[in-house]
C-alpha cells in the first residue's frame, strides 16, 4: 500500500482506495486522481481481498475497483462490503462493458459502473458523485443493463466459474466445502441454464454474458 501525501486540514479531500492488479494500470490511475486538487489517494492494493482490508483499515470514501483479480474479484469485494455495512462507496472500473457485470455490481451495492477507456477528468467527477451518493453508470450500458437476468444461484456461478478454470469436480468440493455430489448438481443445473452441452461450454456462456 502507497500512502498519499498528508491532506491539508483547510481542505478535506475525497479519500480513494484503489484496487487493481495490473501495477501499471494502478499507478496511472493513482498519478491521473492525485492531479485533483480534492482527490487523495491513501492505498493502492492487488486484488480484492486487499481490498477490503484496506477499506476497514483506512475507512476511505470511496473504493475504486476492477473486477477481474486474484484471491477475491471487485464484485465479491463489493459484495463484502455490503454484506459488513461498510460506508464506502463502490466504484467498479473495468474494460468489460457487460450488462451482467452491471447488474452483479449494481446488486452488490456499488454506485459506480465505469469503463477504462473513459477520460481522466470524467473518473473524477465520478467520485465526486458517487461520494455525494449519487449512481453513475458508463452510459452505453445503461439502457442495457436489465434486458436479460442471470439464471445463476450464487452457488452455481462459483462452482461454474472454478469449472471454468479447470478445476475437477473433486477439487471443487475440496475448495467450497461441499459434497462431490453436491458439486456435480450445481454444474449440472448451470450447464442447463447456460444451454450447453458441458461445463466449459457453460463456463465460456456465462463468462460472455457476464455472469461469472
Amino acid at each position: 500500500m502507497n500512502p498519499a501525501s498528508p491532506v491539508k486540514e483547510s481542505q478535506k479531500k475525497i479519500r480513494v482506495v484503489l484496487a487493481e492488479d495490473q501495477g501499471m494500470v494502478l499507478g496511472a490511475l493513482a498519478a491521473l486522481l492525485d492531479i485533483e486538487g480534492d482527490i487523495a489517494v491513501i492505498a493502492q492494493v492487488h486484488n480484492g481481498k486487499e481490498a477490503v482490508d484496506a477499506v476497514f483499515a483506512h475507512k476511505p470514501d470511496v473504493l475504486i475497483t476492477d473486477i477481474e483479480m486474484p484471491l477475491m474479484t471487485g464484485l465479491d469485494a463489493a459484495a463484502e462490503l455490503k454484506r459488513r455495512r461498510s460506508a464506502t462507496r463502490v466504484i467498479i472500473l473495468t474494460t468489460f462493458a457487460r450488462a451482467g457485470y452491471l447488474r452483479r455490481a449494481m446488486e452488490a451495492g456499488a454506485l459506480g459502473y465505469l469503463l477504462k477507456d473513459m477520460r481522466a477528468e470524467e473518473l473524477a467527477e465520478a467520485v465526486r458523485r458517487v461520494q455525494q451518493g449519487l449512481r453513475v453508470i458508463h452510459p452505453d450500458l445503461a439502457l442495457e443493463a436489465w434486458a436479460e437476468m442471470d439464471p445463476l444461484t450464487d452457488r452455481e456461478r462459483q462452482v461454474l466459474r472454478l469449472a471454468g478454470e479447470g478445476m475437477q469436480s473433486a477439487d471443487i468440493a475440496t475448495e467450497l466445502s461441499l459434497s462431490e455430489g453436491t458439486v456435480r448438481n450445481y454444474l449440472s443445473e448451470a450447464i442447463s441454464k447456460m444451454g450447453a452441452s458441458n461445463r466449459v461450454e457453460a463456463s465460456r456462456i456465462a463468462r460472455t454474458k457476464g455472469w461469472l
